[in-house]
């Protein structure tokens, strides 16, 4: 079986089962009210329309922020996306047709990373609508700047699709190396949500420690995008922030290094 016949076939298995579309719902759900409880209190603050003595908060940067939200909370689901591709097929066992149909499995799991991009495109454009949607709505309802017009707006979005993308194939990866699917979605659960916030906390406190953390997948994603509403709220280390293009090289570097673990440790074992 040919890529292209290999890719057509993956993008059919995805988009015929409702994995994907469940969890595209609950991500427009959830980066939906996140962005909209943000951007309600973000703006209220910048226009000093907060209750009691709270000072105003600058508008300067206020717009990125807010629109950040679509991936400094909304990663997780392309990740799990992408770990979902693959651990469900060892799961099911319905890699065995497809290693007798397509026998080099290399290209079956190219395949799969192209399908990853396409998936990560389309929950992109869902997040960074949810996102930008409500935040925009707000902001403009109290009078703030949208910052629609500005060049630097629009390539941040654009480099938030490309998080989306890069995510998804770092969750392929994880699934090709991780077989057991319950075990893959508790360890990207508990690194995504546990273990790197805290470690992005405790650089701010242990000298040097900034120094690795601002590598970690997490901090590599908002630095390819540029803004980041959890960034913002969290205590800074003394290490230099790295570029946009270093912080989304670094990402592309986990993909893979998880792609490439998982080819050659786990990939070529028998599935059943």
């Amino acid at each position: 079986m040919s890529l292209t016949a290999a890719t057509r076939s993956e993008t059919t298995k995805l988009f015929s089962t409702s994995i994907w579309w469940i969890l595209a719902i609950v991500l427009f759900v959830y980066v939906a009210f996140t962005a909209a409880a943000l951007g309600f209190v973000f703006a209220a603050a910048a226009t000093g329309s907060l209750p009691g003595d709270a000072p105003p908060l600058p508008e300067d940067g206020l717009a990125a922020t807010l629109y950040s939200t679509g991936t400094a909370v909304g990663y997780v689901f392309p990740l799990l996306v992408g770990t979902l591709m693959v651990t469900a097929e060892f799961r099911h066992k319905t890699l065995t047709p497809t290693f007798l149909a397509t026998p080099r499995r290399g290209r079956v799991l190219a395949a799969k990373l192209a399908v990853g991009v396409l998936i990560g495109v389309v929950l992109g454009v869902i997040g960074t609508v949810a996102a930008v949607g409500t935040s925009a709505a707000f902001l403009a309802g109290f009078g703030l700047s949208t910052e629609f017009t500005s060049a630097d707006t629009w390539a941040m979005l654009g480099r938030m699709l490309l998080a989306y993308v890069l995510w998804t194939l770092i969750g392929v990866g994880v699934g090709a190396l991780v077989r057991n699917q319950v075990g893959a979605i508790v360890g990207v659960l508990v690194f995504t949500q546990f273990v790197e916030p805290i470690g992005r906390t405790a650089a701010a406190f242990v000298e040097g420690l900034s120094n690795y953390t601002r590598f970690l997948p997490g901090a590599a994603s908002d630095t390819l995008v540029g803004a980041s509403v959890l960034s913002a709220s969290m205590p800074q280390g003394s290490a230099e922030p790295l570029e946009w293009w270093a912080g989304g090289l670094v990402l592309l570097g986990y993909a893979v290094v998880f792609v490439v673990l998982g080819h050659l440790v786990s990939w070529r074992r028998d599935v059943s």
